[in-house]
């Protein structure tokens, strides 16, 4: 653990973002601080700590700026906590890659899986769907690359990608329980049940995945 490492998460129960500083602070063994946003009322830390997007999670450590964006983040606790649970690989072109498949995930697959969660329009739902489909089997590709023939995107230990697209898992119940669409199929996706499969069985991911009755508590506030 970080000698004096005082630090403070501010964050939203269910939200995957939060989790995904929740995974990496843990992984890293840094002790932290939660501080619950209610996001229906923002409180003035939020307000100040990120006037820009007015979004969490935060986070707030000694006497630096109050950091946002949780793929930043997460470099920022690899870098300040290097010989504790590496997320990033050591080579630096597969480094590259990785934030490349991270921004991927964040800006086209997350938008398409929160617009079919939050949509009304069962028309729209349908169109999404094969796009939703297009970015598992991009994942189920990308995954045959950064594993390396082992159990996890970062190989044999969960890494940056694991915690970058896990955090969503408890998302894919969702679908299954209340639309009936399956994201990952044995038959298309192979290598992600069995990460997924691989997930579930780490005891950190366990003890940190919000259930599915918090999602569905989150869901209600994103709609």
């Amino acid at each position: 653990m970080t000698e004096k490492c005082e630090m403070k998460l501010l964050g939203a129960t269910g939200s995957p973002f939060v989790t995904r500083m929740k995974l990496a602070l843990k992984l890293k063994c840094i002790e932290y601080e939660y501080i619950e946003e209610d996001l229906c009322n923002k409180s003035e830390l939020l307000l100040k700590s990120n006037p820009a997007f007015q979004e969490v999670p935060v986070l707030f450590h000694a006497n630096q700026q109050p950091m946002t964006q949780s793929l930043a983040i997460m470099e920022y606790l690899d870098e300040i906590q290097p010989n504790v649970h590496p997320l990033l690989p050591s080579n630096p072109s597969e480094r590259v890659q990785c934030r490349i498949l991270a921004y991927t995930f964040d800006t086209l697959v997350y938008r398409w899986m929160k617009e079919f969660m939050v949509t009304q329009d069962e028309e729209r739902r349908e169109e999404l769907k094969p796009m939703i489909i297009k970015g598992s089997m991009m994942l189920e590709e990308a995954f045959g690359k950064f594993s390396k023939g082992k159990a996890f995107f970062g190989g044999d230990d969960i890494g940056y990608l694991d915690i970058v697209v896990g955090a969503f898992i408890g998302w894919l119940k969702l679908y299954e329980t209340l639309f009936d669409f399956y994201v990952i199929q044995e038959d298309r996706n192979p290598r992600l049940m069995q990460w997924g499969k691989s997930m579930w069985s780490h005891e950190v991911i366990r003890s940190i995945i919000p259930n599915h009755e918090t999602h569905i508590a989150f869901l209600a506030f994103l709609r």
